[in-house]
């Protein structure tokens, strides 16, 4: 079983009650945080002091406060994390239960495991914690489909860049010279212009505010 785990969730009860279930999973060592950066500097010290952690779980949404973050979310820590430390596990538990956000996050992250808070999340988290050592992805019931052939109403990879960029406040001239720096295509104005009104009719968007609200209220971005 897993060594030395890390919590990161900024709410105390849930950070109890993961610590409940790695301690009767056999975990000797748990440490917790409550901000995505406390997180990413004691896995980076936990690295310089040669007593890396063997797993990380972590909420996606974390609440602002008077703090000034560089890590906004889980998602901006994982980002990084997989950087840095490719091969570390990581065990997604959150209230999300998108498809096309827990897609992404296997495919562009290579999580190892997603599990969705509800009634029943400490027992389906006891269990993917068991998956995830034995060497396999684990994902809630609630979200098994994520990772089966896309629907005709889920969007590419290259469309949720396009709707964070525009939740940024970029104009589709400024999309298309970041999609050009990025070497991503297609980037020419006339693709970006066309893409985004299929995005609209797609989501039945009156307007790209209301594309980008959607999208977020979705989960997308």
């Amino acid at each position: 079983m897993f060594e030395k785990v890390l919590i990161n969730d900024d709410h105390d009860a849930i950070l109890s009650s993961i610590a409940q279930v790695l301690t009767k999973s056999n975990v000797e060592s748990i440490d917790r945080s409550q901000y995505c950066d406390e997180a990413y500097l004691k896995i980076k010290r936990a690295e310089f002091d040669h007593m890396k952690y063997d797993l990380l779980i972590t909420d996606l949404s974390f609440k602002r406060d008077h703090r000034n973050v560089d890590l906004d979310s889980g998602e901006e820590l994982i980002e990084k994390l997989r950087r840095e430390f490719p091969n570390m596990p990581i065990i997604v538990y959150s209230m999300k239960d998108q498809l096309q956000k827990v897609r992404q996050l296997f495919n562009s992250y290579n999580i190892n495991g997603y599990v969705c808070k509800d009634r029943k999340g400490s027992r389906e988290l006891e269990e993917a914690i068991k998956t995830v050592f034995q060497g396999e992805c684990y994902l809630s019931p609630q979200v098994s489909k994520a990772l089966s052939p896309r629907t005709d109403l889920e969007i590419e990879d290259y469309d949720i860049k396009l709707l964070k960029l525009l939740s940024k406040g970029f104009s589709q001239d400024e999309i298309s010279k970041d999609m050009k720096t990025s070497r991503i295509s297609p980037s020419s104005l006339s693709s970006i212009e066309k893409r985004l009104n299929k995005l609209r009719i797609q989501f039945k968007a009156n307007n790209a505010i209301h594309l980008v609200a959607t999208a977020k209220d979705l989960g997308l971005i």
